[in-house]
C-alpha cells in the first residue's frame, strides 16, 4: 500500500510538472507582449526598456528555470497586464469560483443521488424513463452551449434573469454547470442501486419485516455509494476545468475569466500559474479518488 500511495503521489507530481512546462512554452509561441502592452508607434527604445523590465530579454530556458523556481519560493511572478503579483490576483478571484464550485458540487449531491434512487425504487415505471431520459439529455449536453441557451432564453427572450451584475447572477452558472454532473450522478446511482437491490442480505432484511424504503435507504444505499463516491471526484474534476467556460460565458469574476482574458492579453505569467492552478487542483482530486 505505502509503494502504490509513493508511486501515485510520484505521478501526480509529474503530471503537474509536465503540465506547467508544455504551457509555459506554448505560451510563448502566441505572440509578443510587448505589442499587446505597447501603444502604437512607440519607439523600439521604449519596447527594449519595457521587455528588459519583464525579463523577457532574457533566454527562454532561463526565463523558464527562474519562474519554475520561484514556485518554490513564493515568487509567483508579476503580471504583465496589471502590474500585481500573479498570488495576489488568483487570492482575489478564488473565493468566486470556490463558492460557483461548492454550490454546484451540494446541488450535485442533494439532486442527484435522490434522483438515482427514486429511478431505482420506481424501476421501468414512467417516472423512472422520464428521469434517465432527462439524465442523458443534461449528461450530453455541454455546459457552456447550455449557458448560451440559458442567456437567450431567460435574459434575451424573457428577461427574468440577469446575465451579470446583481446577486441572481449566479443562477444560471450554477444551472449550467450543474445539470451535467448532476445527471451523471443519478445514472449511475440507479445503476449501481440496481445491481445491489436484488442481493441476497437484502431480501434476508424485508424478510424480518423491514420496510422497503429502509432496506433500500439503509443497506442498499450504503453499498451502491461506493462507485457514485469515484464519480463524484470525476465529476468535480470536471466542474473545474469547466468552470473556465462557463465563467467567460457569464462574465463571472473567477480565475476562469481571469486565465482568458489573460491569454488574449498574453499575460503570460498568469496564463501559466492559472493552468498549474487547475490542472494541480484535478491531479489532487484524482489521486484522493484513488487512494
Amino acid at each position: 500500500m505505502k509503494r502504490y500511495i509513493i508511486l501515485r503521489v510520484g505521478k501526480a507530481v509529474l503530471t503537474i510538472w509536465a503540465v506547467y512546462t508544455l504551457v509555459f512554452f506554448l505560451t510563448r509561441v502566441t505572440g509578443d507582449p510587448i505589442e499587446w502592452l505597447t501603444l502604437a508607434g512607440a519607439s523600439d527604445s521604449a519596447k527594449e526598456i519595457l521587455r528588459t523590465n519583464l525579463g523577457l530579454d532574457m533566454p527562454l530556458w532561463q526565463q523558464y528555470i527562474k519562474s519554475f523556481v520561484g514556485l518554490f519560493t513564493g515568487d509567483t511572478g508579476m503580471s504583465y497586464y496589471y502590474a500585481r503579483s500573479v498570488s495576489d490576483l488568483f487570492a482575489e478571484r478564488m473565493i468566486p469560483t470556490i463558492s460557483l464550485g461548492s454550490i454546484v458540487l451540494g446541488l450535485t449531491i442533494v439532486i442527484g443521488i435522490p434522483l438515482g434512487v427514486l429511478a431505482a425504487v420506481k424501476h421501468n415505471t414512467l417516472l423512472d424513463r422520464i428521469t434517465m431520459s432527462s439524465a442523458v439529455v443534461g449528461s450530453t449536453l455541454p455546459n457552456f452551449i447550455l449557458g448560451i441557451l440559458l442567456i437567450f432564453i431567460f435574459s434575451l427572450k424573457l428577461r427574468i434573469l440577469p446575465s451579470g451584475g446583481t446577486p441572481q447572477h449566479f443562477l444560471m452558472p450554477v444551472i449550467a454547470l450543474s445539470v451535467g454532473p448532476i445527471a451523471n450522478v443519478a445514472r449511475l446511482t440507479r445503476s449501481s442501486l440496481l445491481d445491489v437491490i436484488g442481493q441476497e442480505h437484502l431480501d434476508c432484511a424485508r424478510a424480518k419485516g423491514m420496510r422497503e424504503w429502509k432496506v433500500v435507504l439503509k443497506h442498499g444505499l450504503r453499498n451502491a455509494l461506493i462507485p457514485v463516491i469515484t464519480i463524484l471526484g470525476a465529476q468535480l474534476s470536471a466542474m473545474i476545468g469547466g468552470s473556465v467556460v462557463v465563467e467567460t460565458v457569464f462574465a463571472w469574476p473567477g480565475i476562469g475569466t481571469l486565465i482568458v482574458s489573460s491569454a488574449q492579453q498574453r499575460d503570460f505569467p498568469v496564463v501559466v500559474f492559472g493552468v498549474l492552478v487547475i490542472s494541480a487542483s484535478v491531479t489532487f482530486v484524482n489521486l484522493l479518488v484513488d487512494l
